[in-house]
């Protein structure tokens, strides 16, 4: 008797599958050393395959950029929740994005690590990625400042500041976090928030920070000149 016939499965399918396997080794190797070989083994299907339905190695990487970038916005868009207070938004957005980078940490390795050096084509798809993120924080923070004063002072360059300085601590928390035996999302959400919290609170409440009196910028010291050659002694 022959062989049974593989049940065949739908194309979407397919292709979510090999996309799985591409996004574990892609986050565990980095480009240049994952391996098509290995890609289509892990996703259990032939070479010829992965490249009949993805065309090449990188529009595969870019199909799975895409894809996990995708995922990671839709995530901290849908965790937060419009109804709650100013820092109950921060919290619940903060715990969707280490709740979904740390349950998916190659995709986040392969977004954050891999992607933004290997050409400027992926580098381009994630700063999308980011800036979307980014502006979605700026909204957040914002919308905070407005429910906190009828009349708020932040201005727009201030809040787009804050936002970039808190998605860039998120991102190197998430990797400290994937790297940190131990550490849960929950605790990585907690330590960004009692550290962003603390400066973002008294904003929101009109108590900003202000440098000390008179502690303008340093000044650059006087050079201090060459020292005289020592005069060698008459012979």
């Amino acid at each position: 008797m022959g062989a049974g016939k593989t049940k065949r499965m739908p194309r979407a399918v397919r292709e979510q599958q090999m996309l799985d396997a591409a996004v574990s080794v892609f986050g565990r190797r980095g480009y240049m050393a994952a391996s098509m070989d290995e890609i289509a083994e892990l996703a259990g299907v032939s070479k010829p395959l992965v490249y009949l339905y993805l065309n090449s190695k990188d529009d595969l990487f870019s199909a799975c950029i895409g894809r996990e970038a995708r995922a990671l916005t839709e995530a901290v868009r849908a965790g937060v929740r419009p109804g709650l207070s100013a820092d109950g938004q921060l919290w619940s957005g903060l715990r969707a994005f280490f709740d979904h980078t740390a349950r998916h940490l190659d995709a986040w390795r392969m977004l954050h690590l891999h992607a933004r050096t290997h050409g400027e084509r992926f580098a381009a798809e994630v700063a999308a990625m980011r800036e979307e993120i980014v502006a979605f924080v700026t909204q957040l923070i914002a919308a905070a400042a407005r429910g906190a004063h009828r009349d708020p002072h932040l201005p727009e360059g201030e809040v787009a500041g804050l936002a970039e300085a808190l998605v860039g601590a998120a991102e190197s928390l998430a990797d400290w976090a994937g790297a940190t035996e131990g550490v849960t999302a929950k605790q990585a959400a907690a330590t960004l928030m009692n550290f962003a919290w603390a400066g973002l609170g008294d904003l929101m409440a009109g108590r900003p920070w202000s440098p000390p009196e008179g502690s303008g910028p340093v000044q650059d010291a006087e050079p201090v000149p060459d020292a005289e050659p020592v005069a060698q002694a008459a012979g």
